[in-house]
This record gives C-alpha cells, sequence and structure tokens, in this order.
C-alpha cells in the first residue's frame, strides 16, 4: 500500500484485508510486527471498536494565528517587546506597554520603602560585619601583625651587631654551569652591523646633486632630524583644525589649558618653547571657531603668563568683538585691566553690562571694583532695576545697609522673589512682632507648601511669651500641608524639633513632637516605635526630642512600668530634683504596684535630696500598696542601717519576721547582720540557726555562722558548720572556698587540696576553684604544683578571664608580653585580663598606654572595685588632683560590689557604713601593702637561693 495515497474508509461492515508485502513469496511467512502502519490505520475498527476522539484528533478550540509575515502584528502585539520571563505585555490583563508617570510614582514609592527597611537594618548588619571582620582578623592576624614586635625590636640593634650578622654564602645544591669559552667577535661583522643600524641625520653639502639648496631659495637646513619634527608639528596642526570643523566647535579641552597655564613658570628655552606651541595651538582653536569663548580665553591668559600683556589686551578686544554675548570673556577683560586701572576694569564692565544687562555676573563684578559701599549700594541698585529677580543681588545689597533701609530692601525683594523663603523669614525677624505676623501671613500665601514658615511662626509666639499658641500653630500647619498636597514626613519633623531644641525653642519641639509623634504610626507599633526614637534622640544629644516622646508614651500607656523607669532614668540624668520627683510621684500613682519605683522615689529622696523622713514616707505608702514585698522590707532596713539607726532596723525586722516577712531569707539575714552589728553574738547565733532550720539550702546562713565560729577562734566548731552547709548547698562556691581557707589557715593544706578538688567535682569547669587552687600551691610554695594545676585550669576553662590573667601575673617578665596576646586572642573582652595588660604597662613605665588600658577595664566592667584601687593607685602615682577626682567619681557612680580585696573589705563588721570613696582609698591601700609583702617574700627566696648556691660551691 502506498503511504502517499489517502486513505479511503471502506463500506460498512466490511474489514480491511492485510496486504501481503511486496517481495515476499506466498508461503513464506511474513513479520507483521515488522510491517509500516498503513495511513488512516484504526485498531479494533473492524470489530466494531469506535475509540474516543482527542483534542489532538479534531484540532486546536481557538482560531489559527495566521502566521503570514506580511500581513501586519494584532494591535497591541509587538514581537520586539516579548520577554521569556514576562511575557507579551499585550493582552486583556496586561497593561498598555507605556511607562506613565503612575509607574514612575509606584516605582519612587517602592524604592522608598526598600531605603527605608535597609536603613533600619543597616545598624545591626553594619555591627554584625564588624564583629565578624574583627573575629576574622583576629583568628587570621596578618604576617606583618605576627613579627611587629620582632620589627620593632631591630631598632634596638646597634651598628656593630648589624656588621656582625656573618653573611649567608652560596649554599644551593644545584649543578653549576661548566666552564664556557667565548671566540673573539671579527671587525668586519662589528663594522657590517653598525653600518645596518646607521641612521643619517645631516647631509653632506659636497655629496653629488647637493648644490639646489632645500626648503627655499636661501635655505641652509641640514638636520634630517629637525626636517622630521617640524613635518610632525605642521600636520598635527592640521588634524587638529581639520577636528574642530567637523561640528564647528573645538575638541580642545579649555578649561584643561586654563588650570595648566595658571600653573606654568618660565625657567627654562623649554617653557618657551612650549608657550611658542601652545600658543600656536590656540590661535587655531581661535581661527576655526572665532565665537568660541574659552579658546580667546586661554590664550590670553597664555599671553599673559609670557608677560605680553599689550598682546593679551588686544586679544581681548578681539574677543569682546566676536563674542559680545559672553559672561566670561567680560569678566576676563575686566580681570587683565584692573591689574594696571581699576578705572579701565568699571569700562568694561560698562561695555559688558551694555551688551548683557541681565548678567547677573557682571553687576557683581561691577559692584565689587568699587571701593566704598555707597558706590557698591549705587551700582547693585541699578542692577535691581535691571535684574529685579535676582536672590542674589537682593542679598547682597541688604547686607550693606541698616536695619531700616534692609526692612525696606527686604519688602521690595518679597515682592520681586515670592518664592524665596530666606528673604520672607529674614524680614520677618527685622519686623516687630506685629509685623512679623503679618508677614509670615503673607509668606504663608505665598508658599503655601512651606512648613519652615509655620515653625517660624510658633517660635515667634514662644519668644514673645505665647508659648501655648505653639501647639495651635503646629497642627494647623500639618492640616494646611496635607490640604497643599504636602507629604509630611515623620522622621523630617522629628529633625525639626530637634533643630528647634538647639535654637532654644523648648516649646516649638514639644508641639512639634506632641503632633507628629503618632503620625503614620499602626496601634501595635506606637509603644515600640516612639521608645526607639527615644533612645535616638538621647544618643544625638536631643534632651528635650526624647523627654517629649517619654512625655507622649505616658498619655498613651499610664500603667507602662518600663515607661516610667526610661522616663525617670532620663529624668535623673538631664533633669532637675524637682522634675525626677514630680515624675516618680506620677509613676507610683499610676502602677503602686512596681516595687522599682517606689524604690527609686525613696531612693532620690533620700540619696539626692537627704531627705532621710521624706524617704521613710514613701516607704511606708509603698508598704501599703505592697504589703508582703520583700524588697520593700530589705529597703527600709538598709535606709535605717545605713544612717546609723541599727536599733530601728532591728525593730523593723523584728516586725518583719513577725508578719508577712519571715517566709524570706534575706530578712532573717539582715536580722543576723543587725545584731552582729549590735554585737549580740548570741541573738545573733539563735537567728541564722532558726534561719538553717527554716531555709537549709540558704548558703548564706552557713557562710555567715561559719564566720562567727571563726571570730570566736573555734575552728572545729566552724568546720562542722562548713561541713554541713556543703551537704545541703553542695552548688556554693563561697562555701567550698571557705571551707578550704579555714583548712589552710589552720596549716592542713594537703585538706584543702582535697577540699577544692572535691568542689571541682561537683561543680566542674569552675574557674574560681581552679584559681583558688593555683594560690593555694603558691602560697604553700609549691611553684611546680601551682603552673601543673593552672594548665588543667586552663584546659578545663580555656576562656576564664580571671585564669588568662593568673597565667599573665605567673609567667616570667620576658613572657608576660607573649601570654597577653594570648589571653586577648581568647577573651578579648574580659575586664581581668585589660586590667592586668594596663598593670604590666604601669610596670613598664608606659603611662598612656596604662591609663588607656585601665579605661576599657572599667567599660568593660564597672563593678569590680579592685579594679578602681588599681587605677586609684595609677593615677595617684602619675595623674593630677582631676585625673584622681576623675577616678574616685567614676567608682562612686558604678558603686562596685566585686573583686577579692574590695568584698572582703567591704563586708567587715567596721567598713559596713563607709562610704565608696572610703572604701576605694582602704581597698588601694590594702593592695598595695600586699603587693609589698609579695615583694619582700620574693627578695627572702632570692636571697636564699644565692646563699644555697654560696653553700654548694
Amino acid at each position: 500500500m502506498s503511504s502517499n495515497r489517502a486513505f479511503v474508509p471502506p463500506p460498512p461492515g466490511k474489514q480491511i484485508q492485510p496486504q501481503r508485502p511486496a517481495g515476499v513469496a506466498p508461503g513464506q511467512k511474513v513479520n507483521w510486527n515488522a510491517v509500516p502502519v498503513p495511513a488512516g490505520y484504526v485498531p479494533g475498527l473492524g470489530r466494531g471498536a469506535t475509540g474516543f476522539t482527542t483534542r489532538s484528533d479534531i484540532g486546536p478550540a481557538r482560531a489559527a494565528v495566521n502566521l503570514n509575515d506580511d500581513k501586519e502584528a494584532a494591535p497591541g502585539e509587538d514581537p520586539e517587546k516579548f520577554d521569556e520571563f514576562m511575557g507579551n505585555d499585550a493582552g486583556a490583563l496586561a497593561g498598555t506597554g507605556e511607562y506613565d508617570e503612575d509607574d514612575k510614582e509606584a516605582d519612587q514609592i517602592w524604592e522608598a520603602v526598600d531605603q527605608f527597611m535597609d536603613e533600619r537594618r543597616r545598624e545591626r548588619r553594619e555591627k554584625r560585619l564588624k564583629e565578624e571582620i574583627e573575629k576574622y582578623r583576629a583568628e587570621n592576624p596578618k604576617i606583618t601583625e605576627q613579627f611587629a614586635d620582632l620589627k620593632r625590636k631591630l631598632a634596638e640593634v646597634s651598628s656593630d651587631e648589624w656588621e656582625a650578622i656573618p653573611e649567608i654564602g652560596d649554599y644551593t645544591i644545584k649543578k653549576k654551569n661548566r666552564m664556557q669559552s667565548f671566540v673573539p667577535v671579527p671587525d668586519s661583522l662589528l663594522t657590517k652591523a653598525a653600518a645596518e643600524n646607521a641612521t643619517v641625520k645631516s647631509l653632506d653639502p659636497n655629496m653629488p646633486g647637493m648644490s639646489t639648496p632645500m626648503g627655499g631659495t636661501h635655505s641652509t637646513i641640514s638636520d634630517l632630524t629637525a626636517i622630521g619634527e617640524g613635518r610632525g608639528t605642521v600636520l598635527g596642526l592640521k588634524l587638529d583644525r581639520m577636528a574642530d570643523s567637523v561640528s564647528g566647535q573645538t575638541v580642545v579641552d579649555p578649561k584643561g589649558y586654563l588650570t595648566d597655564l595658571k600653573s606654568m613658570t618660565l625657567r627654562s628655552d623649554a617653557d618657551i618653547a612650549d608657550i611658542k606651541k601652545a600658543r600656536l595651538l590656540l590661535k587655531s582653536v581661535t581661527q576655526t571657531n572665532p565665537n568660541h569663548a574659552p579658546g580667546w580665553i586661554a590664550i590670553v591668559r597664555l599671553e599673559e603668563l609670557a608677560g605680553n600683556l599689550a598682546q593679551a589686551k588686544k586679544l581681548l578686544q578681539e574677543a569682546c568683538e566676536h563674542c559680545p554675548k559672553s559672561e566670561d570673556v567680560w569678566l576676563e577683560a575686566s580681570r587683565v585691566h584692573s591689574k594696571q586701572s581699576r578705572d579701565n576694569a568699571k569700562a568694561v564692565l560698562a561695555r559688558g553690562v551694555a551688551q548683557i544687562p541681565d548678567s547677573v555676573r557682571l553687576w557683581m563684578a561691577a559692584a565689587a571694583l568699587e571701593t566704598d559701599k555707597p558706590a557698591q549700594l549705587r551700582v547693585l541698585k541699578k542692577a535691581l532695576e535691571r535684574v529685579p529677580y535676582s536672590v542674589s543681588l537682593w542679598k547682597a545689597a541688604i547686607e550693606l545697609v541698616d536695619v531700616d533701609d534692609a526692612k525696606v530692601l527686604l519688602d521690595r525683594a518679597v515682592e520681586c522673589c515670592p518664592n524665596q523663603v530666606d528673604l520672607w523669614l529674614a524680614l520677618a525677624k527685622l519686623e516687630t512682632y506685629e509685623n512679623a505676623k503679618k508677614v509670615l501671613n503673607r509668606a504663608r500665601k505665598a508658599l503655601p507648601a512651606e512648613s519652615s514658615i509655620w515653625i517660624t511662626a510658633a517660635q515667634l509666639e514662644e519668644a514673645n511669651g505665647n508659648a501655648d499658641m505653639a501647639d495651635k500653630i503646629i497642627g494647623r500647619a500639618i492640616k494646611a500641608l496635607e490640604g497643599a498636597g504636602v507629604v509630611i514626613r515623620r522622621d523630617d519633623w522629628l529633625g525639626y524639633a530637634e533643630n528647634a531644641e538647639r535654637t532654644g525653642m523648648p516649646a516649638v519641639c514639644r508641639s512639634i513632637v506632641r503632633t507628629i509623634a503618632y503620625y503614620g504610626i499602626e496601634d501595635e507599633d506606637r509603644e515600640a516605635t516612639l521608645t526607639g526614637d527615644a533612645e535616638e534622640a538621647l544618643k544625638k544629644g536631643s534632651v528635650e526630642v526624647a523627654r517629649a516622646l517619654y512625655a507622649v508614651l505616658l498619655e498613651t500607656f499610664p500603667g507602662k512600668e518600663a515607661i516610667w523607669r526610661a522616663a525617670a532614668q532620663l529624668e535623673m540624668q538631664h533633669g532637675k530634683p524637682e522634675q525626677v520627683e514630680a515624675l516618680l510621684r506620677r509613676a507610683v500613682q499610676y502602677c503602686p504596684q512596681a516595687e522599682v519605683l517606689w524604690l527609686m522615689a525613696a531612693k532620690h529622696k533620700w540619696r539626692v535630696e537627704g531627705d532621710v523622713p521624706g524617704a521613710r514616707r514613701i516607704l511606708e505608702e509603698a508598704f501599703v500598696a505592697n504589703p508582703d514585698s520583700e524588697e520593700i522590707w530589705l529597703a527600709a532596713f538598709k535606709l535605717e542601717f545605713e544612717n546609723d539607726e541599727a536599733s530601728r532596723a532591728a525593730l523593723l525586722l523584728a516586725k518583719a519576721r513577725s508578719s508577712s516577712g519571715a517566709q524570706y531569707p534575706r530578712v532573717w539575714m539582715k536580722s543576723a547582720i543587725v545584731e552582729r552589728e549590735l554585737g549580740h553574738e548570741e541573738q545573733e547565733r539563735s537567728l541564722l540557726e532558726e534561719g538553717i532550720r527554716r531555709f537549709p539550702t540558704f548558703e548564706k546562713f552557713y557562710l555567715m555562722l561559719g564566720q562567727l565560729e571563726e571570730r570566736r577562734r573555734d575552728t572545729e566548731a566552724a568546720r562542722v558548720v562548713y561541713r554541713n552547709g556543703l551537704l545541703r548547698c553542695m552548688n556554693s562556691i563561697p562555701l567550698w572556698l571557705s571551707a578550704a581557707r579555714l583548712e589552710e589557715a589552720a596549716g592542713n593544706v594537703p585538706k584543702a587540696r582535697a577540699l577544692l578538688e572535691q568542689g571541682r567535682l561537683k561543680n566542674p569547669k569552675n574557674d574560681e576553684l581552679w584559681l583558688a587552687a593555683i594560690r593555694v600551691e603558691r602560697r604553700a610554695g609549691n611553684e611546680k604544683a601551682s603552673e601543673a594545676t593552672l594548665a588543667k585550669a586552663l584546659q578545663d576553662c580555656p576562656t576564664s578571664g580571671v585564669l588568662l590573667s593568673e597565667s599573665i601575673r605567673m609567667a616570667p617578665r620576658p613572657a608576660q608580653k607573649a601570654k597577653s596576646t594570648e589571653a586577648l586572642k581568647k577573651n578579648a573582652s574580659d575586664p581581668y585580663i585589660l586590667a592586668t595588660i594596663a598593670d604590666l604597662f604601669w610596670k613598664n613605665r608606659k603611662i598612656k598606654n596604662a591609663r588607656d588600658w585601665f579605661t576599657r577595664a572599667m567599660t568593660a566592667s564597672p563593678k569590680v572595685g579592685d579594679h578602681w584601687a588599681c587605677f586609684y593607685r595609677f593615677e595617684l602615682q602619675f595623674g593630677d588632683a582631676d585625673s584622681q577626682a576623675a577616678v574616685v567619681k567614676g567608682c562612686v557612680e558604678s558603686e562596685p560590689n566585686r573583686g577579692e580585696y574590695w568584698t572582703r573589705i567591704a563586708k567587715q563588721p567596721a567598713n559596713l557604713h563607709e562610704k565608696v570613696e572610703a572604701l576605694l582609698k582602704k581597698v588601694a591601700v590594702a593592695m598595695a601593702q600586699a603587693e609589698q609583702g609579695q615583694g619582700s617574700q620574693a627578695a627572702v627566696k632570692e636571697e636564699d637561693g644565692d646563699v644555697k648556691a654560696e653553700d654548694d660551691a
């Protein structure tokens, strides 16, 4: 069956008989699977199967697209606009394909949103990037940083030591070249090579054919090199002229020529040759395009530089004729003529003004040529008659007159230039209060979209004692500007508030903040947004803006304790005591259950104002609002105790123990402290034992009872107390340290060592127990054991600041620098490491470095009293009275409560009522005595070692 013939279906009921393929003999088996299917064959059709119809059988549902290239495309369909990702911009759901103003505005809005979101995340992103860079640089230091200390030591190497350094020599193991032999070159070969590379620079006049002179009738040119250079110069000039004539403008950069000509100085014949070349080039420029002003100015300055002033003036005359409408040409002519005669310069400018009467620059230059103010004012007035819309001319004229005449000029200026806000505001400042209001009203009508006019009106009212009008004016300003189509940006108005605060207008500042605070902010974002704005304002130093933001927040969220605390902190730092007291009074009224606010109010009354009875009244009110508050009981105790009212404190705590305060262990602890202060040991013991019975897991009861037994010299009783405490409080590090210290004081060093090891097993990775074990070994004279313990401690706690600091102190002096660098790599922000490095600088007499590192340590952790004492000792030795006072002030403000020496001295019964300044000095004295004792012990050990060495000898 031929495949090209169309298939004709058989009559109904008649099957299609398969035909034998050609070339197959009858009787031979036919492989029907290999025979191609006939065209139009439908399986099962002979058995009556009809099948089903698909889309591919009947064709597409839509009309076929006309693919004829000769016809035009459908309207709105452009094959060139098809995009593989976005598709064609034509169709029922697509736009017109045109980028109109709406699209532009939408793009601008989305771009502004993206910029705003990026600005919000920028600070956090930059901080994270900075931390990653610092971490990478700390982990991967440069080679120069690793060898910086070695390079600095090279400065100490003397000349003799440099000379004594041996030469390295040649120790290479490479196979050396064998001896090579060279054969001399014959002279004939050298002569031939020279003749091939030689060039003829001059001609011999005796040569044949040279009787006719070159270059003209009487030419004597015989240097071929000069002829080649001349041809190159002529060709360059021709090419420049052709390039200039292409578009009618020169391709020479006149500004570049002017700059070069200003910096040129004639020093040699070469400079003169350069001037000749430049003159020839610029002459070509002016001849090619005579109406090009920069070319004339360049050639004039060239002649001026060459000292040919007459030629410069002549060229200026030609320039003024060819370019009469160019301001630069007339100004250049005035400048050149003013060197000889100011009158000639005035005449030139007069001609220029006649040619260009609207040129502000020429009028300003003409006024500058006058020597007295009346003449300058006369010129400017003539200029304003011709150019009344020039703001610069009005400002120059106003600067030359007094206040009364300035009012007249400004009144005329705002009529001629009504769109200049500066002129309106300047006129308002010169007028009286009533006239200024009229001027600002006129300015508001002329410029309805200008916000500065409204702000100036509010400042005018505040300056004249009408601060209440500021709120009304700012409110009307927002509505009017919105009506004029101005987009109100909240951040811009907060900036206006900051400017008002800097100019001494607090009422306007508060009015702007109150009006704009919640503008465009969702209700759920109000608290977070305004709190963040207040913090940012404080960083910028805008205290009044932050205060106004907190005031708005407190009006909206009067029950938020955190906002009251932030506002109180602001007033404590920047406000007056009366403002702090008033704010805290309002705070406790709105948040009576906030214990912190009551305590802040009482502390301010006591510490700042010195009113102890007033503080007692505040705490009484706090008791009424919070009858079961532990913090208020303890605050009342502290108030009485620190004011030497131990009896009142004892009665207060007795009342607390008999009421709801009995459920708090700290009440029992403070009661024992009061009895210790009064010298009642039995009452103290009974209170501590009762406290242990009630609160068996409160560690401080065992510590205080053990210290009581130690004061009574009863070592065994103290040992029993500490043992009982460790059974119930195995995680208490102070208990383990106190028990070990007791054993060490009793001379039982192995027992102390065992206790510390047991404590480390119960509390792994604790640097305080490791440090105590190291110092026990050192005090026992076991230097090797202390070093081994330190190595184990650093393996267990590799980033511990106290252990790294101890490793620096224990290292020999030459190795302390390397130890410090290693410690900083492991923990660069630990205050103990920073203070230890500062101490090293102090011992090496590097005063500035020591002071900087002490400051860093204080910033890292201001609560460590030992570091303040070291800093104070340093300033006593190398500082002055101001630096010492600054250290004392910083310590008092920080109120430190940590540190080995600080806690030991501060908790002594004799020092319980001492001020922070007195404690600082006592700790400094104690640390100095301890260092002297360590120094004497080291000296004794050194003497003992010398004696032993002599005995061995």
